[in-house]
């Protein structure tokens, strides 16, 4: 059978049409997009590079490049010197030091992150700035930890990693998520390595406030626990003590959230011996050591004086041979990592990442 030139004419225009077709449906298709995982980008204020550079290092990260710097006039300047747009960004900065321009540093340099596009922005605070000003103790008193909460917010921040807040109900402060992690997986670890006779230890609250901190660790170590009931004639002035226990014999193991001018842990050793303890140790998370703290520290009867690094203590153990310091870096890289993954951030509050 033989086709006539038009047939083979019009089978060759259907072909040439439906090729053009196929062709073009081709080129106006959408192209399928996945969308890209946010790199992480870990920035560190002024207050604790060191700090800054242990959690980027267990990170595999080389910290990102930043400019801090001041104006002639004391205004903070910050520079963010690399493309900061669609990454997941982590800003480390502790409430020590010059708290007040710290603070004002780690706004700007959420904002400035904010504003360049970061896909999202963490405040990593080691120490909370301001975390005893928490509730209107008296007439006229502010509540400034409400205050620093809401600056946070404000400045862009979308997610909040500290440490041992002075009062849990600080996370209540905030609108955005807040994860508040323990020191203690630490402090228990410490405590079973250093203190070769730790079964014969008490842990001993300073203040009724720490009665819930201590009997988690005393129930961890299986040990007791006593408390010391303190009264302040003023801020930094304790007036009496009374010691609720038994440590007669023992090793007494002050544990706290902070250690300001050591007024508190000074009267409470002394307390502790005058009831017979053996050795009096003394630890606390954060240790700020203003004023006359450090010559407190070398007077008292203390064994050891541990803190951890979430504020510097370079200086203090160049001056007091009695402080040491517990490195929880591996606990706040654990958490970035985790927050970055979409991970639980839980573990961390019972167990010490290795």
């Amino acid at each position: 059978m033989f086709l006539d030139h038009n047939q083979i004419d019009h089978n060759e225009n259907v072909s040439l049409k439906a090729q053009s077709t196929s062709d073009s449906s081709q080129e106006h298709s959408p192209l399928q997009l996945h969308p890209r995982m946010p790199n992480i980008k870990v920035f560190g204020g002024s207050s604790h590079p060191e700090l800054t550079k242990l959690i980027c290092a267990r990170l595999g990260l080389e910290p990102g490049r930043v400019v801090t710097k001041k104006f002639s006039n004391r205004e903070t300047s910050v520079e963010i010197n690399e493309s900061v747009r669609g990454e997941d960004v982590f800003i480390v900065q502790s409430g020590c030091g010059e708290i007040n321009d710290n603070l004002m540093e780690l706004l700007i340099m959420i904002n400035a992150c904010k504003i360049a596009s970061a896909s999202r922005v963490t405040a990593v605070i080691p120490c909370f700035p301001y975390a005893r000003q928490d509730r209107k103790d008296k007439s006229r008193a502010p509540i400034s930890a409400k205050l620093v909460a809401n600056m946070l917010s404000v400045a862009g921040a979308d997610h909040i990693i500290t440490m041992d807040l002075h009062a849990s109900q600080i996370q209540g402060f905030f609108d955005i998520p807040v994860d508040n992690l323990f020191a203690e997986p630490a402090v228990i670890r410490w405590i079973s390595l250093h203190i070769p006779d730790f079964k014969n230890a008490v842990i001993v609250s300073p203040d009724a406030g720490g009665a819930k901190r201590v009997t988690s660790i005393a129930d961890r170590l299986n040990i007791d626990f006593a408390l010391i009931h303190k009264e302040r004639k003023r801020a930094n002035e304790i007036d009496s003590m009374v010691l609720v226990g038994d440590v007669s014999k023992r090793i007494a193991i002050l544990v706290d959230d902070m250690a300001d001018t050591c007024g508190t842990f000074e009267c409470a050793s002394q307390k502790l011996l005058s009831a017979g303890a053996s050795k009096v140790y003394a630890i606390c998370t954060h240790g700020i050591f203003s004023g006359p703290a450090v010559s407190r520290i070398n007077n008292s009867p203390f064994e050891a004086v541990v803190v951890t690094n979430t504020i510097p203590q370079e200086e203090n153990m160049k001056n007091s041979n009695k402080i040491q310091v517990i490195d929880v870096s591996m606990m706040f890289s654990e958490a970035i990592r985790r927050t970055h993954n979409g991970e639980s951030v839980s573990y961390l509050f019972t167990q010490m990442p290795l």
